[in-house]
């Protein structure tokens, strides 16, 4: 076994974390391509290889902000234009519980703590939740699609494809920020970025290089010990 190799592994894989915050330095078309052609070694069932990426960057990518973003300021402004726009299948589940809804909670005032963001003031939350649509200022948006009529399965599959995308780019210098916060304006995306009508948007995904500077990214989620989550069985 390759001691350095492990190690160099581990390491990308824990301190990979979610950016909320990047630099506008451009990435180049030959760097996407590189980290896109190992993510797509991810495992599938019998090979299918179900997912479709689309890459936005430059004018495709500032139309999308400019879109999504003015759809989100409606929307907050009038809530009943929420009919209008829905996730195609449910992320979260309709009712939290625990122990996922205390560990939602920690994850949420964590990153309003660090913005100085307070209980009640919902004007810095919806400013805060409008910077999702802005890609956090990263100048790559990966949105990642399935044909609408494949199985659960297939999701399975592009989650560990996406999982790939953040690892490879990771070990060359970039970081990411994964965002289901796009998925109730699949339409929209989907019309911004060409998608056929047989298309389902999986999520959304930042990309580019971290802002070193921005308190936010600071911010790193903790995990409950391997004992918390897993049953090892010998006899």
């Amino acid at each position: 076994m390759d001691q350095n190799l492990v190690r160099a592994v581990d390491q990308t894989i824990r301190s990979r974390h979610s950016v909320r915050a990047f630099l506008d330095t451009p990435v180049s078309t030959e760097l996407l391509k590189d980290i896109l052609t190992v993510a797509s070694r991810a495992p599938s069932g019998t090979n299918i290889q179900p997912w479709k990426v689309y890459v936005l960057t430059g004018k495709k990518r500032d139309e999308l902000v400019q879109r999504v973003c003015q759809a989100q300021i409606e929307l907050q402004a009038n809530p009943a234009l929420a009919e209008h726009y829905g996730e195609t299948f449910s992320y979260y589940p309709q009712q939290w519980f625990s122990p996922f809804i205390e560990r939602r909670r920690e994850n949420g005032w964590g990153l309003y703590g660090l913005l100085n963001i307070q209980k009640g003031e919902k004007e810095k939350m919806a400013r805060q939740q409008l910077r999702n649509y802005e890609l956090f200022d990263a100048p790559v948006g990966l949105f990642f699609t399935l044909h609408k009529a494949l199985g659960i399965g297939s999701k399975m599959d592009v989650s560990m494809m996406i999982q790939n995308v953040m690892i490879a780019a990771k070990t060359r210098g970039l970081d990411t920020c994964p965002q289901a916060a796009w998925n109730p304006f699949n339409q929209l995306v989907l019309e911004v970025v060409g998608a056929g009508q047989e298309e389902e948007l999986i999520c959304g995904m930042a990309l580019g290089y971290a802002d070193p500077d921005h308190i936010i990214n600071s911010y790193i989620t903790p995990r409950v010990p391997v004992e918390e989550f897993a049953v090892f069985l010998n006899h």
